[in-house]
This record gives C-alpha cells, sequence and structure tokens, in this order.
C-alpha cells in the first residue's frame, strides 16, 4: 500500500528539519496525520508483525542459505533484515501454536466400558480353554497348569475392573474419607495419596484431570523453557568453538538464528502434513526422517559458514554440541515437569 508523506519538511514528534522522509533526530517517519482505515490496519501490521519487506527479506537467507544471516549480521549489515530476537518471538509463536494445536487434534478417545472388559476376559478364558482342550500336544498336567493360569489371569482382570468401578461410584470427596474410615487402618490411603484424591474431586468438578492440569501448565511454559535455552545453547557453543575467540553474543545471534529456522521449517512441515490423510502415515513417517537429516545437514552447513572449521572438525563438534543440548534440554524438561507437578497439585 502506497504511503502518503507530509509536504513539511518538520517532524511532529521533536520538531528538527527533516532532510528525507525519516527524522534524523527521533526517527519518526513523515507520514500524513489523517490516514485512511486501510492504511492505518497495514501500517499497524507491518510495525508489529514486520510482515514488510524486511521479514521476506529475511526469509530466504535463513531458509536457504545457511549461515549467511549470522555472518551477515556480525559484518554490520543489519538493516535489511529483522532483529533476530524479535524474529525469533514471532516464529516460536506461530511455532508453538500449531504445535499444541496438531498434538491435540491427535488425542484419540479410548472407550472405558467396564462390562465390556469383564466379558472380554470371560471370552478370552474361555477362547484359550478351548484351544488348551483340543490341544494334542499338551499333557493332560501340562492342561490343567495353563488353564489354572489362566483363570488366575482372568479373574485379575475383572479384580481390577470391579475396583475400578467402584471407586467410579464414589462421586465426593465426603464419600471418599467415610470408605476409608470403613477400611483397617493398614489398608487405608496415606496423606499424599488423600491429598491426590482430593484434587482430583476438585477438577471433577470443573471437568479436568491431573494429565489436562499438568500438559497444560507444562504446554505454557515449554516456549518460555526454550527462550531460556537459547543462551545455555550459546555457551556450549562458545566452549567448542573457543578457539574462534568470538564474543558471546556473536554466539547468541548464531543460536537465535538457528532455533528461528528449525521452528519456521518445522511450522511448514506440520502445515504440509495437515493436509496429508492419515491413511498415507508412512508418507508422514518419510518426511519427517527427511527433516531431521535436512535440520542435520543446515546445523553442519552453517556450523562451516560461521566459525570457518573443516568438514571433520566441524562434523564432531557438531556432534559434541548436539549431545551437550540435548542432554540439557532433557535436564531442564525435567525440571519443567517437576515444577509444573508440584505446582499444579
Amino acid at each position: 500500500m502506497k504511503k502518503h508523506y507530509r509536504e513539511e519538511n518538520d517532524c511532529l514528534n521533536c520538531g528538527a528539519i527533516l532532510q528525507g522522509k525519516f527524522c534524523s533526530n527521533c526517527g519518526q517517519e513523515n507520514l500524513q496525520v489523517k490516514e485512511s482505515f486501510g492504511h492505518m490496519m497495514n501500517h499497524a501490521v507491518s510495525d508489529y508483525f514486520h510482515f514488510d519487506h524486511q521479514f521476506f527479506h529475511t526469509l530466504q537467507p535463513l531458509l536457504f542459505k545457511p549461515g549467511k544471516l549470522t555472518t551477515e549480521y556480525l559484518a554490520g549489515r543489519r538493516t535489511q533484515y529483522l532483529h533476530p530476537v524479535k524474529m525469533y518471538i514471532f516464529i516460536s509463536l506461530v511455532y508453538f501454536v500449531l504445535l499444541f494445536k496438531s498434538n491435540t487434534a491427535d488425542i484419540v478417545t479410548l472407550s472405558n466400558d467396564k462390562a465390556k472388559s469383564e466379558q472380554a476376559a470371560d471370552n478370552m478364558k474361555i477362547s484359550v480353554k478351548n484351544g488348551i482342550d483340543n490341544s494334542i500336544f499338551l499333557s493332560a498336567d501340562q492342561k490343567k497348569a495353563i488353564k489354572k493360569n489362566v483363570d488366575f489371569k482372568a479373574d485379575s482382570i475383572k479384580r481390577d475392573i470391579k475396583a475400578a468401578n467402584k471407586k467410579d461410584s464414589i462421586k465426593t470427596y465426603e464419600q471418599y474419607l467415610a470408605t476409608q474410615r470403613q477400611l483397617p487402618a493398614d489398608k487405608r490411603d496415606g496423606v499424599i495419596s488423600r491429598y491426590l484424591e482430593k484434587k482430583q474431586f476438585e477438577w471433577a468438578k470443573e471437568g479436568k484431570s491431573a494429565n489436562e492440569e499438568i500438559n497444560e501448565g507444562i504446554k505454557h511454559n515449554v516456549p518460555k523453557m526454550m527462550f531460556l535455552l537459547l543462551p545455555l545453547f550459546a555457551l556450549i557453543l562458545k566452549i567448542a568453538f573457543s578457539k574462534n575467540k568470538k564474543f558471546y553474543v556473536e554466539y547468541l545471534i548464531y543460536s537465535f538464528h538457528l532455533h528461528c529456522f528449525v521452528f519456521l521449517f518445522l511450522a511448514f512441515l506440520m502445515l504440509i502434513q495437515l493436509l496429508i490423510p492419515h491413511k498415507l502415515i508412512d508418507l508422514i513417517v518419510i518426511m519427517d526422517v527427511a527433516a531431521l537429516f535436512f535440520i542435520l545437514w543446515y546445523m553442519y552447513r552453517s556450523l562451516r559458514v560461521v566459525y570457518g572449521r573443516s568438514r571433520l572438525r566441524t562434523i564432531t563438534k557438531m556432534i559434541g554440541v548436539s549431545v551437550s543440548y540435548f542432554l540439557v534440554f532433557a535436564i531442564c524438561l525435567t525440571i519443567l515437569a517437576t515444577i509444573t507437578a508440584v505446582t499444579t497439585l
């Protein structure tokens, strides 16, 4: 959309005399005060999401020229590209929204019909016994022993089902406490179990469960965790490529660019896979494997471009960095899950 500039050369923001379309003192663009609704919305969207020439000019080297964006930024050629932090915030937002939406769509609701489960246990027992009676390879003692074991397994399943049915019949926490008081002292639940049962009943009133609450908490906190992992990844790079004698912030810039590529590439992949029917699961698996190899190649190539090591040294460094990073990632994810579970419960 064409911009409408003022004919006057005074800055409306600070009053300085303008030499061009932007104020050299405060940076404000010399646009007309009155603007159409379309122009106002276009300007707002462009400023907030950077859907202007910078964004699209950044995509090409980010996706198809590994390492170039980092070397350009470190060389001082930055105006034509998005700032790494702003780019990461926008791309990670899109990626995690797609990730959590697709995971939610993949959840399969399983049937929990207890009566059918009991019937299935009985049918299993009958079917196995018939097979044993018709077998000509087993002795009488072997048939008897196998039937006894089958009876035990089937009865165990039915006991578990009845216990679950009995537990399901308890609708309130007060009923649960009353049931506990009827049990012998050594059979009653402990303090922690009683607390968890209380939380379960509270969530049930809201139509929620412990797993749902914890999963929601993790979903909200994973993007924050990933943002905190960026400086840790940069620290790993600084240790691995210490002979390059670069400043820490230079490794941090590469960390932002690499994560932006991975998130953006995976976001594109998820969008494509959403269009593929579920019956073509083999095609989706092939795409996932190909994506993994492409990401590994991208990382290898970008490390070579940015740090200038030989092929062999780059591969060995990449392996060391990857192992260290995934170890840190696993530790952070475990801590996150533990903290989320504790705070949720």
